[in-house]
């Protein structure tokens, strides 16, 4: 138990550490910001496959009914990092941007005969951008002016979670999050010619919630070689119980005064229904190949924007501008022989690809499609005291497009560390 409790006290520690934001993204400036993956390292190295997936020796976050197949003997500690290289195009205009994030903790062990528990750390999404815009106020090119957008923040989840298996091949589970976090953007508006005054748009808010993630499993056994596992996942969609505010100034360079003008929408901020299913086919414990498809319900919502048309401002919720997110991926994850003596035969080769839509829309168009392929590596970790843990490693390029707008090619390395310990062994003195 005191293994346990320290465990608990590192994953609380980190709650600082992942209030970070790990983009340099324009399109977080939409919506709650980026989307995270939400997934763990071995689930990246095939780019975040795993709702009909389960592991007895890692934690699989996308699947809570998975924590009922965790190994009854050991205690799982999972962390993981990543570091980042993007490049933006516009028209002939290119730059590029590098970013390091820290990126989950989490853990899991087995409580009874199937039934698992888990815990940790994760980022919900990330919001981070720093760019501004420069025009003409009108064709003969005597006064300019400026748009200079910002934002910083995102959203956090630390969970608790349960997975039990009532009866052999079904396994049902759920995770319970508490959700924390603020975004801040913001918009200023300025002018060369002093006597202008300038605009900024402040926009702020504070999220202090729960969210709750379903999930259920089936394993369906075809012949002694094969295994095929149905998985699905439901999220609770809910209000935040978040205001949203915008703080409205006008300022004058001359006169150095400035009129504020304060806005709030009361539990303005809003998480989609979300559902998705998985299916996984197992051979000999060898090869395990699967798709996933998942929607969030994003077009029921509404998104809040404001609005200076006279005769009176606005700040409000307005429809029409979110569409239903979706996703499908397609991956896999061999090893050869996990009892070999050879290294190489022990070690875990990963693949996948996915496809997602926008869930939000940019001045009325759809914003940016995603495509995404990742590999990766599972390196056995041995030596004289233990010989199962495993450290994964991953690559994944990310590209974000939109007609018209802003193209995005990430490329980026994640790293996990599974500390895999016997720590609930009973051993025996003869």
């Amino acid at each position: 138990m005191k293994k346990i409790f320290l465990s608990v006290v590192i994953l609380s520690s980190t709650l600082v550490a992942s209030a970070q934001s790990g983009t340099n993204s324009p399109y977080s400036r939409y919506g709650i910001g980026i989307l995270s993956d939400q997934s763990g390292s071995f689930n990246r190295g095939m780019n975040g496959l795993g709702i009909g997936f389960y592991e007895h020796n890692q934690v699989n976050y996308l699947n809570p009914a998975s924590y009922s197949q965790l190994d009854s003997l050991t205690f799982i500690f999972d962390a993981g990092v990543s570091g980042q290289i993007t490049n933006f195009k516009e028209g002939n205009v290119k730059k590029n941007a590098k970013n390091a994030d820290f990126e989950y903790v989490v853990a899991g062990f087995r409580v009874a005969r199937h039934l698992g528990l888990s815990f940790g750390v994760l980022p919900l999404s990330n919001v981070g951008y720093n760019y501004a815009v420069t025009n003409y106020v009108s064709s003969n090119k005597t006064t300019s002016y400026q748009n200079t957008y910002n934002g910083s923040g995102g959203l956090h989840q630390a969970y608790l979670g349960l997975g039990w298996m009532p009866f052999k091949g079904f396994a049902m589970g759920a995770n319970v999050s508490y959700v924390w976090g603020g975004i801040n953007r913001s918009l200023v508006n300025s002018y060369s010619e002093s006597g202008v005054n300038s605009i900024s748009k402040k926009y702020s808010v504070s999220v202090n919630n729960y969210k709750i993630d379903l999930g259920a499993q089936y394993s369906i056994t075809i012949d002694k070689k094969d295994n095929l596992t149905l998985g699905a996942v439901y999220g609770l969609g809910h209000k935040l119980g978040a205001d949203l505010t915008c703080d409205v100034i006008s300022s004058n360079q001359q006169t150095a005064t400035a009129d504020t003008a304060k806005y709030t929408i009361a539990n303005g901020l809003e998480l989609p229904q979300s559902y998705g299913f998985g299916v996984m086919w197992a051979h000999r414990d060898s090869w395990r190949f699967g798709i996933d498809y998942q929607t969030q319900k994003w077009g029921d919502l509404k998104m809040p924007l404001y609005s200076s048309e006279t005769p009176k401002a606005t700040y409000q919720l307005v429809g029409g501008q979110y569409m239903d997110r979706q996703k499908i991926t397609l991956g896999g994850d061999w090893c050869p022989s996990a009892r070999s003596r050879q290294y190489v035969d022990r070690m875990h080769y990963r693949a996948g690809v996915s496809y997602v839509t926008p869930y939000y829309k940019i001045n009325g168009q759809d914003g940016p499609k995603e495509m995404s392929a990742s590999i990766g590596l599972g390196f056995p970790i041995t030596n004289s005291w233990n010989n199962r843990s495993q450290l994964n490693i991953s690559a994944q390029w990310v590209r974000r497009e939109a007609k018209g707008f802003i193209t995005e090619n990430t490329f980026r390395i994640n790293i996990g560390l599974t500390f895999n310990e016997r720590w609930f062994a009973k051993w025996k003195v003869e």
